[in-house]
C-alpha cells in the first residue's frame, strides 16, 4: 500500500480525493484545493471513445510555470518536449495537454493555445504572445470510432480548466473521461482479452508542499494491485486476469503454429499501440533540471504498478509542472510524486466503467 493509499484509508477519504488526516509522518492527502494556481479540465467524446485533458497554469501562475518531462516508452506521440530540456531557452509553460488519438490528437493542444492567446498568455515576442503548451497522446484509434481530439475539444478542456474551482466543491472526474476515455490495458494477448482502463488522480502533501499525480493508463501490460495480485490486464475466457507473459507466450505459439493445436489463429499479429501518460502538479519551487529529475523519479511508479512497462510499444511519459509557491527539497517532491502516481494508476483502473463486463473487442479496421 502506498503512502497515498494509506493516507486515504486512514482518513476514510474517497478516491474522489477528499482530504485526509495527517499521518504520524506528517504526510496527508492533497486535493486540487491545495493548488488553486492549477486548473484541470476534461473534454470527452463518449461515443467515439476518445478525449483530452488540459492542465493550465492560472491566477498568480498565469505567466507560466516550470516544467520538466521524461519519456521512457519506445513509441511516444509528443509535442514541445525538446523545449523542456534544461539547456533550452523557454523557462515556463502555460499548459500541458494529454489525450487520445495518437499523433492526430496533438491537434487538441492548438485549441488550448488559442484560448490562452485570447487571454494574452504566452511567451512574449514583441506584441505577440505564443502560449507554450507541451502535449502527449495515447493510441485509442481502435476503440470506438476512428477519430481524435481536435482543436475544439482542446479549447473545451482548456475552458473547463480555467473555470475549475476545487475550493468551491468542484471535483475532477476519474475513469472513462478526458485522456482516459479510450484507454485499455492488458494487450499482450488477443485483442478481445483487453480490459478497460481510464484516467485517475491522487495527491499527497507534507507540510506546505503539495503534489498531485494525474494519469491516463493505456498500458501494454497488466496493472498490479497493492498486494501484488493482478488488478487489471489480459483476461482469459472466464474473465480472470492472467499473467501477461503467459498470454504473450500463448499468442506467439499461435502465430508460429506451435503449442496447442486449437490455438486461436486470429491472435494479434502486430505491435499494439499503448502509452501511460502522467502529469505531476506541485506548488514546489523547482528548476527545469529539478523538474526533469522528479519526472524521472516518478517513472518508478509506472514500474511498480505496471508489468511490463516502458516497452517499444509504449510511449510512457511523465510531465512535472511546478508553480514555485513553496520551497522544498527536490527529492521530497520526487518521493511524494512517485507514491501519488502509483496510487493514481490504480485509481484509474478502479474508476473505469464496467470493469467486470466481458473484455472489449477493439476494431481491427476502420469502420
Amino acid at each position: 500500500m502506498t503512502l497515498a493509499e494509506k493516507g486515504e484509508k486512514d482518513a476514510g477519504a474517497s478516491r474522489a480525493g477528499k482530504p485526509g488526516a495527517v499521518s504520524a509522518s506528517g504526510i496527508a492527502s492533497a486535493t486540487f484545493a491545495d493548488m488553486p494556481e492549477f486548473g484541470v479540465g476534461h473534454a470527452t467524446d463518449p461515443v467515439a471513445l476518445t478525449g483530452c485533458t488540459a492542465f493550465v497554469a492560472r491566477g498568480d501562475a498565469g505567466a507560466g510555470v516550470t516544467c520538466g518531462v521524461d519519456v521512457r516508452g519506445g513509441g511516444p506521440a509528443t509535442r514541445e518536449t525538446d523545449l523542456l530540456k534544461p539547456e533550452n531557452m523557454v523557462q515556463a509553460v502555460n499548459a500541458v495537454v494529454i489525450g487520445g488519438g495518437s499523433a492526430f490528437g496533438l491537434e487538441a493542444s492548438c485549441g488550448v493555445m488559442e484560448v490562452l492567446a485570447e487571454r494574452g498568455c504566452g511567451f512574449a515576442i514583441g506584441p505577440a504572445r505564443v502560449p507554450i503548451v507541451p502535449a502527449a497522446c495515447l493510441f485509442d484509434l481502435l476503440i470506438g470510432k476512428p477519430t481524435w481530439p481536435d482543436k475544439a475539444m482542446g479549447a473545451e478542456a482548456c475552458t473547463c480548466a480555467l473555470a475549475f474551482d476545487a475550493g468551491d466543491g468542484d471535483e475532477l472526474a476519474q475513469g472513462c473521461v478526458g485522456a482516459g476515455t479510450g484507454a485499455t490495458v492488458g494487450k499482450l494477448g488477443r485483442p478481445e482479452q483487453v480490459m478497460k482502463s481510464g484516467f485517475g488522480w491522487s495527491g499527497l502533501k507534507l507540510g506546505g508542499v503539495a503534489v498531485i499525480a494525474c494519469v491516463a493508463v493505456n498500458a501494454l501490460g497488466n496493472v498490479i494491485a497493492e498486494d501484488g495480485s493482478w488488478l487489471a490486464g489480459v483476461r482469459d475466457a472466464d474473465g480472470t486476469v492472467i499473467d501477461p507473459f503467459e498470454a504473450a507466450a500463448a499468442t506467439m505459439a499461435a502465430q508460429m503454429g506451435v503449442g496447442d493445436i486449437n490455438a486461436d489463429a486470429t491472435a494479434h499479429t502486430g505491435p499494439c499501440e499503448n502509452t501511460t501518460l502522467g502529469v505531476i502538479l506541485t506548488n514546489a519551487q523547482l528548476t527545469k533540471a529539478q523538474a526533469t529529475k522528479v519526472a524521472q523519479q516518478t517513472q518508478d511508479a509506472y514500474a511498480r504498478a505496471i508489468k511490463p512497462v516502458h516497452t517499444l510499444s509504449d510511449g510512457d511519459t511523465v510531465f512535472v509542472m511546478a508553480s514555485g509557491r513553496t520551497q522544498a527539497a527536490p527529492d521530497v517532491v520526487g518521493m511524494l510524486a512517485t507514491e501519488a502516481m502509483e496510487a493514481a494508476i490504480r485509481s484509474a483502473i478502479r474508476h473505469a466503467s464496467a470493469p467486470s463486463e466481458p473484455p472489449l473487442t477493439p476494431r481491427t479496421a476502420p469502420a
